[in-house]
């Protein structure tokens, strides 16, 4: 692996979101909101950072068999003539979508892109690490798809989930051991295996909304619409289609792994 070492104050944030719930079409998802990702990737309104997100953009479900899919761009939406028929068409009951800004250096290409995949999960990092600060914690069977740093923080996922570590616990543990050794980080984790939702906030924004049809976790609202919940810095959340539990992201404690509702 050629490790990409992102040393510099300009970081790379992303707008993220996941729905889980009914199954909807990505373009319910993505097209029709009035603040959705694509307005969202020109004019971030909480990005804590001054920076558009037009280096990619990706969209994660799940297919009928359960296996985990990706369509993944660089540039921005409008770029991509075939977007919309694929938004039209692609259904899902749990969706992920990701609009990328990337670090310079970083490369730009479509493994570069959120959300990653190991077939059975889905990932999106909102922020950014310094890789060469967390090469112990990696296994070298495990080859990053790209050199960019959330390709990195990917397979560090995928390797925990194969020891048989379950999501809820994979996750927080991840950002605490990420955060330990570089406190420069930015780690806001979105990951979903299409029955749960485990998110991070850890330097960046995020928030939910609940609806009888399911919810959906977000870096921002996608509309103008009340009840959507903030998410404060450094807190976990777990969504599943009966309700959503936000809880501290200790630094030191793992949470149980119980029912989050």
């Amino acid at each position: 692996m050629e490790a990409v070492v992102n040393v510099s104050g300009e970081a790379a944030l992303c707008r993220h979101f996941v729905w889980l719930g009914v199954e909807r079409t990505v373009e319910d998802l993505v097209l029709k909101p009035a603040y959705g990702l694509p307005r969202q990737a020109d004019r971030p309104r909480w990005q804590h950072i001054d920076l558009i997100n037009r280096d990619g953009f990706g969209i994660g479900w799940f297919a009928a068999d359960g296996h985990a899919v990706t369509y993944r761009r660089t540039g921005p939406f409008e770029a991509d003539p075939d977007f919309p028929a694929f938004a039209a068409e692609v259904r899902g009951t749990c969706v992920v979508g990701a609009a990328r800004g990337a670090s310079p250096g970083m490369p730009i290409e479509e493994a570069a892109t959120a959300p990653f995949t190991n077939g059975k999960a889905l990932l999106s990092l909102n922020g950014h690490l310094n890789v060469a600060l967390a090469t112990h914690l990696h296994d070298p069977s495990y080859v990053p798809e790209s050199t960019c740093d959330a390709a990195f923080l990917a397979q560090l996922l995928w390797q925990r989930l194969d020891a048989g570590t379950a999501l809820v616990a994979a996750v927080p543990d991840l950002v605490r051991d990420i955060a330990a050794n570089d406190s420069n980080a930015c780690l806001n984790l979105l990951a979903t295996d299409g029955s749960v939702v485990v998110a991070t906030t850890w330097g960046e924004t995020l928030c939910y909304r609940e609806a009888p049809e399911g919810v959906i976790v977000a870096s921002e609202p996608h509309d103008y619409e009340p009840h959507w919940v903030t998410v404060p810095d450094r807190h976990l959340l777990i969504a599943t289609p009966t309700g959503v539990k936000v809880t501290a992201l200790d630094p030191v404690a793992a949470p149980a792994l119980t029912d989050p509702v």
